[in-house]
């Protein structure tokens, strides 16, 4: 049965304090507190550093059974390198620790910069780097350097599917082979909500849907109205009653939107209780 989990990218904003979390709440428990009212979060301080095992395992440790996490992939992969030459750095990230998180492993993102236009033959090459299962990602993490030599994690409890989803955000992937690209490897498109800044992908490449909403109005500030979030909730259901999972992620955080946008669609999805008022 198709899964939807609805939630928010990162959780450790100072803005969010004294208002989505409580006054007074220790900065140690902002987690749980998320978490307690999602089914997931989009890390990502991977983005923009490699993690520490130990960080992954408190993670998987001070969240609910059933929680998912999805992981960004480093911006030196994809920002820096270009998706160029990086089998060393893939290997650094999967020995980072990620496997710690262990059955709260979800897909994982990754976002390409606005100055990378469409190459075929750029992305095909990094699309076969990618291992596709935790044991495949656990070998592919015995090739990290030696800056992890004393911090990787190369096991995984179990094998199990590795799913990945790339963003982008030039208008040159609107070309007529992006998207069966993407099926003929198994890379599930990113659906990113920009305010018109980068394009919008509503056509899923895989049995998994991934969303990330930057805000409709103004990117990472606004607040999604009623009438929009109708708009998404539909959009969600369909593509969970077509069989496939969706994973949505909520990044207006600005303005401390985020988590309330996010428990708002997750109550239109029947997935939780309607929060109380959110920031004006």
């Amino acid at each position: 049965m198709a899964q939807v989990r609805v939630g928010i990218s990162g959780w450790n904003y100072p803005p969010w304090r004294g208002v989505f979390y409580p006054p007074g709440l220790p900065h140690r428990l902002e987690l749980e507190h998320a978490a307690s009212r999602l089914g997931s979060i989009e890390i990502n301080g991977s983005f923009y550093a490699l993690q520490k095992p130990e960080s992954y395992r408190a993670w998987h440790d001070r969240t609910p059974a059933d929680f998912l996490f999805s992981v960004k992939g480093g911006r030196f992969v994809t920002h820096m390198k270009k998706l160029r030459g990086v089998e060393t750095p893939l290997a650094n990230f999967f020995a980072s620790g990620l496997l710690a998180l262990g059955p709260k492993l979800g897909p994982l993102l990754w976002q390409l910069p606005p100055n990378l236009g469409f190459d075929e033959e750029r992305l095909a090459q990094f699309f076969a780097l990618l291992p596709r299962t935790t044991a495949a990602a656990a070998v592919q993490a015995a090739g990290h350097d030696e800056r992890l030599e004393d911090r990787a994690w190369l096991t995984t409890d179990a094998d199990r599917p590795l799913r990945h989803a790339l963003e982008v955000r030039h208008p040159t992937y609107e070309n007529p082979r992006f998207l069966p690209l993407l099926r003929e490897h198994d890379i599930a498109v990113v659906t990113a909500d920009t305010a018109g800044k980068w394009p919008l992908i509503l056509q899923p490449t895989t049995d998994l849907a991934y969303v990330r909403l930057h805000g409709d109005q103004e990117l990472y500030t606004s607040g999604y109205s009623d009438q929009a979030l109708d708009v998404w909730a539909a959009r969600v259901a369909a593509w969970r009653d077509e069989g496939r999972d969706v994973v949505v992620y909520f990044d207006n955080d600005v303005k401390v939107h985020a988590p309330y946008d996010a428990q708002r669609l997750a109550a239109r999805l029947g997935l939780g209780p309607e929060p109380g008022p959110g920031p004006a």
